[in-house]
């Protein structure tokens, strides 16, 4: 699967606000969409007031950038929670929340979404006592998450367990800073998912 490489900020700009993907320098006043408030392209450029498509396509695009997926992989959660029973956007919000790449951040193991899915990807991350790479994963209730024995005393494991996650500690995750161990305790619920978009507008866009 494919990823963005480029420049992180540039997709702040672009759907015009902070989406917090660069960690501490989102924090500071060096933050591009504090510096800069026009969106990338020409010097002169101006927002224009967003059509019904264009007020869809840039929560679609806020959420997506949000867990750095590509268009095809975040149309395939949609379908997904299409296809399931209840509230659609809720549970796509929910689907996404649960993967490993985002619960590695949630407990602060990561300063960001990108630093938790290379710490996944390179082998540190353990799930019921094995070693799970695949930054989509998707946890269950009762998984046990936790560093990979030999990696907790690597320094930057030892800088993760002393900084901790920058926002509160979900509901349905629980935590055990001293061993650097966590469980999966729930489903998130509605109240657990701090995501500033509408699901309705994005549940429109793709099913206009």
């Amino acid at each position: 699967m494919g990823r963005y490489t480029g420049p992180s900020c540039r997709l702040c700009r672009q759907v015009g606000e902070k989406l917090f993907l660069k960690a501490e320098r989102c924090y500071t006043p060096k933050c591009a969409v504090d510096k800069r408030r026009k969106a990338p392209g020409a010097a002169k450029q101006q927002r224009r007031r967003l059509s019904d498509y264009g007020l869809r396509q840039r929560e679609k695009q806020k959420l997506r950038y949000t867990f750095g997926l590509l268009e095809k992989q975040f149309a395939g959660y949609v379908r997904e929670a299409q296809s399931q029973p209840g509230i659609t956007g809720q549970y796509l919000f929910q689907l996404l929340e649960r993967r490993l790449d985002n619960v590695v951040f949630r407990l602060g193991f990561g300063e960001n979404r990108h630093q938790a899915r290379q710490f996944i990807s390179h082998g540190h991350i353990w799930c019921n006592g094995h070693k799970v790479d695949i930054p989509s994963f998707i946890v269950k209730v009762g998984d046990a998450i936790t560093w990979k024995p030999q990696s907790k005393e690597e320094e930057f494991v030892k800088a993760r367990q002393q900084a901790g996650p920058r926002q509160q500690l979900p509901g349905w995750l629980s935590l055990d800073r001293g061993a650097m161990e966590a469980k999966v305790t729930a489903l998130p619920k509605a109240e657990d998912l701090d995501l500033k978009m509408d699901p309705r507008l994005i549940v429109e866009f793709y099913s206009r």
